[in-house]
């Protein structure tokens, strides 16, 4: 056969697997040309959005090609959540971990000698384990999958040193292929991973960055909790979603806080004993509307679909940190948000974090780099959407629509005078002083501190009525975000001037500000009165149907029930997308329920008969 029809033998196979297996008709984006290369035995380097398909890339080839697939995760959790949804969909699949007994690694590596499974998951640790590798010699391997490969990169937001070692599979197995993925990555962490893994000669493919259905929000950090409560219960109710925070101990504060209020609110950070995250990780995946308050150390891999936010209260520390976090959320392609709180502190701490970090120069000035334009996309009055994309070399030729700056246009104005007003009287009080103290001079605000320094007598005293305070303080983070101010933690959040003020200063340079907009205030009942996004998403879905959505709540319950039933999460069963489309066409037949995007042929045999019942019920009456 010519090579050209190998290749078409190859997509053949692939598209077949894709429908009986995954119940998918069609491949998406530059998935059948990654499978075909790498099923040719050719070694691939990837970058998919989270929710792209990643997992199919190499899924797929190590179901086609001989042997069985070994995938390296950085995880347990992530590797329990793709074996349980492979198993389900009638893969043969294990994984090979701490998590298991020494009776249950002695039947997985039965199956592996046996040549009984597709795909084997374990964490580099143990792969690279001179046992392991011996075991490994005397089988017939598919493929390596070098899962979350960004973390083979020093400069990125998830290093694992054990990651290092992953380049010697080359030198041991030549003749095995191997394909890299990750949804995250910048140029040099993109370089730094091909050199890291010897991958120089693998083909590399690039899909856009761009998640579509998450809609981007950030906004001035006012009181942080009560915006966070109404921001959860006026948009998202009984949603289940994730709130990222810098600390341990504002994870478990946060949660105590939420729970007060009468939200299904879970802590998560590595503080915690082993058991206690488990058993807060498998709540958050088997049931409906919980919320995890975490740590960054939450939620890389993990499969929920139905994620319908992610929320910060505190500023992640680079742009590559938030869109991998905010990635979490609407895996499922259905809308959801990334909404964030932001103000001065953030930009301080993070600054102050980045210092006393042991790291050497080079990484600090890129830590500095980072961070920078990571407050571009804070302060931008563009569309927060091609700001993102742009960091990562990924073009929108037009707002995106579906971000706050582009719902809510910012304003902007030109802030020279005011930010000269600033500077000079930080000049004038010596750089001794923090935001609140300055405004008031500025303001000419008669106050027990003003007296005791005898700042009404300085020339700035009153010079700045003009502007509210909370005008003040837009105007005194920007400057610090945008490196013409800095603030020392040590001296309580003094501001300090850069070689950059003077420019300023000297009328050698003009600035534009943005005008923050003014903070929602919610009022009585709002909660009640707005449904959540899902809802929203599902309304319009089915043209506002209210027969169909309540078939589709009527799935959701049978789902559930199977769930529990198998001991799996929710969404192993189906995801919300297939309800939908069930709800939307009502299939009455095996037939016809095989054709739903979603109902491979595993899952047809062994949940559709449940379904089917439950609309035909629905649709005799």
């Amino acid at each position: 056969m010519t090579s050209s029809a190998i290749n078409a033998q190859y997509t053949a196979d692939a598209q077949y697997l894709l429908r009986r297996v995954y119940g998918y008709a069609a491949f998406r984006d530059h998935q059948a040309d990654i499978i075909q290369h790498v099923i040719a035995g050719g070694d691939a380097f990837v970058l998919m959005p989270t929710g792209g398909g990643k997992s199919l890339c190499y899924q797929l080839p190590a179901m086609l090609r001989p042997g069985v697939g070994i995938v390296i995760s950085p995880l347990i959790a992530l590797m329990q959540d793709q074996v349980t949804a492979l198993n389900a969909l009638g893969v043969k699949a294990a994984m090979l971990n701490s998590s298991l007994t020494g009776p249950q690694r002695q039947t997985v590596k039965a199956q592996l000698r046996a040549g009984a499974l597709d795909l084997l998951y374990m964490a580099p640790e143990r792969l690279m384990l001179e046992d392991t590798l011996d075991m490994l010699a005397d089988c017939p391997l598919a493929l390596f999958a070098i899962d979350e490969a960004h973390c083979v990169s020093q400069w990125g937001h998830d290093f694992r040193p054990e990651y290092l070692q992953l380049s010697a599979l080359h030198e041991r197995f030549p003749e095995v292929p191997r394909i890299a993925l990750t949804a995250t990555a910048d140029t040099p962490t993109r370089r730094e991973i091909v050199e890291r893994l010897n991958l120089q000669d693998a083909r590399t493919f690039v899909s856009g960055f761009d998640r579509p259905n998450i809609r981007y929000r950030i906004v001035c950090k006012e009181s942080p909790r009560q915006q966070l409560y109404r921001f959860i219960t006026e948009e998202h109710p009984g949603d289940a979603g994730i709130v990222y925070c810098l600390s341990r101990k504002k994870t478990e504060e946060i949660a105590r806080w939420l729970q007060g209020k009468g939200l299904t609110a879970l802590p998560y950070h590595a503080g915690l004993d082993a058991r206690t995250r488990e058993q807060h990780q498998e709540r958050f995946l088997r049931e409906d509307g919980v919320i995890i308050v975490a740590t960054i150390g939450f939620g890389m891999g993990i499969d929920k679909p139905d994620v319908r936010f992610v929320a910060h209260l505190d500023l992640p520390k680079s742009i590559e940190a938030y869109y991998q976090e905010t990635g979490r959320a609407g895996r499922d392609g259905l809308p959801a948000d990334a909404w964030m709180v932001y103000g001065l502190a953030d930009v301080a701490i993070h600054r102050q974090l980045i210092e006393n970090s042991e790291a050497d120069a080079l990484h600090k000035r890129l830590e500095h780099q980072k961070l920078t334009a990571l407050l571009g996309l804070c302060e931008t009055a563009a569309c927060r959407r091609q700001v993102l994309l742009q960091y990562f070399s990924d073009a929108l030729p037009a707002p995106c629509g579906n971000c706050d700056t582009c719902l809510t246009p910012v304003e902007t104005w030109d802030g020279t005078l005011v930010a000269r007003k600033a500077l000079y009287v930080i000049r004038q009080t010596k750089q001794l002083f923090g935001v609140g103290h300055l405004t008031d001079i500025l303001r000419g605000t008669d106050t027990e501190k003003v007296r005791k320094f005898r700042h009404q007598q300085l020339s700035a005293f009153g010079n700045g009525q003009e502007l509210s305070e909370r005008e003040w303080a837009s105007v005194f983070r920007q400057l610090v975000a945008t490196g013409l101010l800095a603030v020392d933690m040590e001296q309580h959040g003094s501001l300090k001037l850069t070689p950059e003020s003077l420019q300023i200063l000297q009328n050698a340079r003009s600035i534009s500000l943005r005008k923050d907009p003014l903070p929602a205030r919610s009022t009585p009942g709002a909660s009640r009165k707005k449904a959540p996004r899902l809802a929203q998403t599902t309304a319009a879905r089915l043209g506002n149907n209210r027969a169909a959505s309540d078939l589709f709540e009527l799935l959701r319950v049978t789902r559930r029930e199977l769930a529990a039933l198998h001991s799996v999460p929710p969404y192993v069963i189906f995801h919300d997308k297939t309800l939908l489309e069930m709800a939307e066409l009502r299939p009455l037949s095996r037939e016809q329920l095989r054709g739903i995007t979603g109902v491979g042929e595993r899952k047809l045999e062994e949940y559709g008969d449940a379904f089917l019942e439950v609309i035909d019920r629905y649709v005799r009456g």
